[in-house]
Order: structure tokens, then sequence, then C-alpha cells
């Protein structure tokens, strides 16, 4: 086993920061507000919601040659997992001339601030956007700022700020070009070639292996331990609820489970694989995901969790879950050295009860290629659109031969303990076939697949019949929307 190295070491302002054994669970905003005495960085939600702690992490690429700068929610990110990486927060855009960054000059010229507590927030989501493109159009700002949330400005002169902020002359530090120089990239390489450390971080209560064989040993010798990903949920444990925690083992720095491998036969995701980048993998070949993508959680939230850790959590609510389930996903499992598959829907046995044998863990899905005759859609109703939880979510998937269905797999979340296909729904619309009749008949059959709790999102009522109205939709949208709703509406007898 590989030695191992008892400080967090990483990169702020250009030097090197390094904090000896800091608590597993201390968040960065903890850190940076209570120890560094950064107080711009601001705590509202303490759970990922507000985006008031929004700072910008840096990485560098596989090849060590640039930077990739993501802004990410302070306030559950755990401190030891910025180990070997930059930190960004909105003290760090001082120009050494005393002027703003043309990002925060925009927020002033365009009258984008008021109390100021939500501001350094959407300063740091625009500085993201802001260094990874030269431009940006409306709806690209708005995407960006879906993390946000303001109660004084409003959003209008926010949003009219992201737009202009390129409009300015370059700074000095934190242009795009800067960041990306080598003056700038070169102290973080160092950092990453210094001695030691192809050591892995590890302490009391943490410990972050860098290998799958590491991860294993670590396993065994602390079962109990929790497996840390993007903590965009356990990070809610300590927060919220207040938990003291077991041993940490941190994910994030396994090279095998940060990988993305597309072949003819699969895309394999590996657990380390971020929303952030494991939707466009998953887009390219699905692109009716692009709802789900596009309204899953927010991109401060997408930067740190895990697909994997999504489905590891199996939350009835999980939007990604079902998805996959539809689209004949499987998960890998892996213990020791020896691993297995299992169809994600048999993954789930009840409400937080999963097939996992002791010392196993999740290490990454396989979903499969899209086959020819493959009709997808995929949807979700919330009461907002952006970063909300679902009332109902829902993924279909059919099979045609022609005109002729093969195979049929609906999946809901919201709908049950676990997010799980709607067997007597799919039955029924073999049956009768992918036209109005069939749909008619599936939707039906619901009500023996699902009893809906009510809850503060949604009736139980309510959910059935929305569950019922998106398969209805994928099927008008299927048939070309007019024509097959002319036709729903006179087997209705509407008019009458």
């Amino acid at each position: 086993m590989k030695q191992s190295q008892r400080t967090l070491r990483f990169m702020m302002d250009g030097r090197q920061v390094d904090v000896e054994e800091p608590p597993a669970t201390m968040t960065v905003l903890e850190y940076l507000r209570e120890v560094a005495g950064r107080c711009g960085t601001k705590e509202g939600c303490a759970e990922g919601d507000c985006g008031a702690c929004t700072v910008v992490l840096g990485e560098l690429t596989p090849d060590r040659r640039s930077v990739q700068y993501r802004a990410v929610n302070s306030c559950i990110r755990f401190l030891p997992t910025l180990d070997g990486k930059e930190l960004v927060t909105v003290e760090s855009l001082r120009q050494s001339s005393g002027a703003a960054h043309p990002v925060q000059q925009s927020m002033i010229d365009n009258h984008a601030s008021q109390c100021g507590f939500c501001t350094p927030g959407f300063v740091m989501s625009l500085f993201a956007l802001y260094l990874n493109r030269s431009d940006a159009q409306r709806d690209q700002v708005i995407d960006a700022l879906a993390g946000n949330l303001c109660r004084c400005t409003g959003y209008r002169p926010i949003i009219d700020a992201g737009l202009r902020q390129w409009s300015y002359a370059a700074p000095d530090r934190w242009s795009s070009a800067e960041a990306q120089s080598a003056n700038h990239v070169e102290p973080l390489r160092r950092l990453l070639r210094e001695p030691g450390r192809d050591a892995s971080l590890q302490y009391q209560g943490f410990h972050a292996p860098r290998t799958l064989d590491e991860l294993g040993a670590a396993l065994e010798a602390h079962p109990g331990a929790v497996l840390l990903a993007g903590g965009t949920d356990v990070g809610l444990w300590v927060t919220k609820q207040l938990r003291e925690l077991p041993a940490l083992i941190y994910l994030g720095d396994i090279a095998e489970l940060a990988r993305i491998q597309e072949g003819p036969k699969e895309i394999w995701i590996g657990a380390a694989v971020t929303f952030t980048d494991a939707w466009p993998a998953l887009l390219r070949r699905f692109p009716a995901l692009e709802e789900q993508a596009a309204r899953f959680a927010s991109p401060p939230i997408r930067n740190s969790a895990t697909l994997c850790g999504n489905l590891a959590n199996g939350s009835p609510i999980g939007d990604s879950i079902p998805t996959l389930i539809a689209l004949g996903a499987q998960i890998e499992l892996r213990r020791g050295t020896g691993q297995r598959r299992l169809p994600l829907e048999d993954f789930y046995l009840g409400y937080q009860r999963k097939a996992l044998a002791a010392g196993e863990f999740v290490s990454g899905v396989a979903v499969p290629a899209p086959a020819a005759g493959q009709l997808v859609a995929s949807y979700k109703l919330s009461k907002r659109i952006d970063q909300d939880i679902s009332a109902v979510c829902a993924t279909f998937c059919l099979q045609l031969e022609g005109e002729r269905l093969v195979s049929a797999r609906l999946a809901y979340g919201g709908m049950a303990a676990i997010a799980c296909r709607a067997a007597h729904a799919e039955r029924a619309l073999e049956s009768a076939g992918w036209n109005l009749a069939g749909v008619q008949s599936a939707i039906e059959a619901l009500a023996a697949d699902f009893k809906p709790l009510s809850d503060m999102r949604a009736s139980s009522d309510y959910r059935l019949r929305a569950a019922g109205a998106l398969l209805m939709r994928f099927y008008l949208q299927s048939c070309g929307g007019g024509v097959a709703l002319r036709t729903m509406d006179a087997s209705l007898g509407a008019g009458t």
C-alpha cells in the first residue's frame, strides 16, 4: 500500500495552503469564515440551495496542461476534498491596482446588488462562466445562475450584468487567458509533483485512496465507514441533521472511478464522475434526456454531485434513477477484487434498502447503447423549473419494429418508496400496442402499480393523474402532436 500523508494541501491566490489534519467534516465554508477570515463567502441555507456560499474550484485536467474551473457550494463541500486543487473566493478577484474585476464591475454598473448577502455567490457563479466562455447568450447566463437566489434586486439586472461582463478590458488577474497561463498553472503542477504527492491523504476519520485496491483495503479495515463522493447528500447529514459521522472514505482521488468509457455496446460511467461530466456523455446517445439534464439540481450541485452517488443513495426522488432504469442500466458493484453487475431496478429492495453485500460498493454504472427502433422520452414535474425536487419524474423507453411495439419500459420516481417500473402499465401497453387505446389502457393500469403518498409537493391523486398524463404526452409527441390530439379528441367525444 502506498504511503499516506496527513497534511491537506491546496492553492489559493497563487500560494500553497497547508492544513494539518483538518476535521474530516469541516466544510469549506467553515474554513473560509472561521479559520481563513474570508467572510465574503456567506452562509445562507447550509444545504446547497441558495448559492450565497458559492466558490470556484480549479483542478488540473488529466493532461495537466490546463485548469478546469467550476462553481461549487462551499457549505456542503468538506475541506479535505480540496487536496491538490485550487480554491478561488470572492476575495481572490481583488486586482493589484484596486480595480474591481469585470464580473464585479458589471454587477455595479448594472445595479445588480442591494443587500449584498447573495451578491458574492452571484459573482462567483458568473465568474466561473466568465472563465469558461468568451461570451454568453441570455439562456446560458440564466442556466449559470440557476443555483443562486436573490430576494432584493431581482434577476433582470443580474442577468444583464452576466451578459455584459465580457465587455470590459481583460483584468491583470483572473482573465481566462491569465488563468490558463504557464505562470498560473505551474504552481498547481508543482503542488501535485512535490515529494509524497502520490501518497493518499489519510488521518483519523478521513482517507482518500488513490486506487481501487487501496479503497477495497480501506473498506475491509473500516467496514462502517461512509463512502464520500460529491458530498451533496452526505454534507446535509452534518449541516442539517448535525450527525457525528464515522470515518469517511473519499472516492474523488481514484482515477479508475473518474473515467467514462464509451463503447459500441454500452457507456460506462465511474462512481466519481460528476453530473456535469456524466450528462453530456449520456446526451450524446440519448438526446431525449435533455430536460432531465438541464433541470437536475443546479450547476454548483452538478459540479460536485456524482451520478453513481445519486444511484447509491437510492432516494425515491432521485431523478437519475428512473431515467437509467428505463434505459436498462446495470449497476456495477465491487468487493475487493471481485465485481458483479445487477440490473439497476433490482438494486432497490425497499425504502433505503439496497442489494449490497457487506463490504461492497458501487464502482460504476453501465448504460446500454440505444438500439434501432428505440423511442425514449423523459419528463419532470415540479413546482419550480430550476433546482426543485420532482413531484413526479418519468422516463419511457419503447422498442419498436416498424409500428409494432416489442417492449416497453416505463419508469417513475416520486410515486413509491423506490423509483421503479410500472409493470402493470407496461403489460397493458405491450398487449394493446403503441396506439391511443394502448396508452389509455396503460394509464388505467397505473393505479395497480402505484399508491402514491400525499405531501407538500403533490397529492396522491395528482401524482397518479400526472403519471398518466406524462405517458399520454409521450404518445402525442411521438405521433406528431396535432394529428394524435385530434384523434384523441374524437375518441373522447370532444365538444359534446
